[in-house]
């Protein structure tokens, strides 16, 4: 780990120096050795979005699934409890350390209110419903995903269904996804996660994290390969609250209700075409 984040570093400082050299002459030097990098990774990058087997490739539409979720935020305002279910679920499927200073707590899936999930929909005179009630917020899996394009070292990558994963052990701890996704959907392991996760609540199956590393949602993809719904969607129960399924399949519950349903997205005007819907 120690060695990848001196070779990041490395590469991070010649790239800086190369901005500063623009008027000093160091950035002839090195110009031609970024063009010849930039170019090999630009072509090991189209040829992965050609065959499909590269970590970034992003199918979209060619992907066999495309999964996505829609979120019923009137069950969640029927029911509060189902909020707490939901989150308790998530957390204890994949080893959510529960970490008790607020700036640095690691969240997956959490409740929020209208205006902070929809920034770009605020109003002024926010009705009473919207404004006391909360809705429930995670990565959104988007379709053009710029966590994916910003990591350096491919340890954030869209995988075949279309779900945004994380790779713990190609994660150097940079935050460059952090940045680049609008959502605020990762959180960043600074001190050891491990010692804040309930060993009584431990699940063995999933791997815990390490400082110094991001996190986020996964769509819980390990108990979609073993054919079981999300953990958050199977605690919402018969409820409807919360609907998982293939975007790319028109049959499909998730598509059926889209169609009955006018629903929003949040922030689509970025372009990132997220995967998450919302009925308000």
């Amino acid at each position: 780990m120690d060695q990848k984040r001196r070779t990041f570093l490395k590469v991070a400082g010649i790239s800086t120096l190369a901005g500063l050299g623009a008027a000093t002459g160091v950035g002839r030097l090195i110009g031609g050795a970024e063009s010849a990098m930039a170019a090999a990774e630009e072509a090991q990058v189209n040829a992965s979005a050609q065959n499909g087997t590269g970590q970034n490739a992003a199918c979209g539409d060619a992907c066999i699934n495309r999964y996505g979720m829609l979120i019923d935020a009137r069950k969640f305002r029927e029911d509060p409890t189902l909020g707490e279910r939901v989150v308790l679920a998530c957390h204890r499927e994949h080893n959510v350390p529960n970490i008790p200073i607020k700036k640095d707590e690691i969240k997956w899936i959490w409740m929020t209110h209208y205006d902070n999930a929809f920034p770009e929909q605020a109003n002024l005179y926010r009705d009473e419903v919207n404004a006391q009630f909360q809705l429930p917020i995670l990565c959104n899996h988007c379709d053009n995903p710029p966590c994916v394009r910003v990591c350096p070292t491919q340890a954030t990558f869209r995988n075949a269904d279309g779900i945004v994963m994380m790779d713990y052990h190609r994660c150097i701890g940079c935050r460059f996804c952090m940045a680049g996704c609008p959502y605020g959907s990762r959180s960043f392991n600074w001190s050891d996660p491990r010692p804040y996760i309930d060993s009584a609540d431990m699940n063995r199956d999933f791997p815990t994290r390490t400082r110094g590393v991001v996190e986020k949602c996964n769509f819980c993809d390990e108990r979609i390969r073993k054919g079981l719904l999300p953990a958050c969607v199977e605690a919402c129960g018969d409820s409807k609250a919360m609907v998982f399924g293939n975007l790319n399949d028109p049959n499909s519950e998730i598509r059926q209700m889209l169609k009955q349903h006018h629903t929003v997205q949040r922030n689509p005007s970025l372009g990132t075409l997220p995967s998450v819907f919302y009925i308000v």
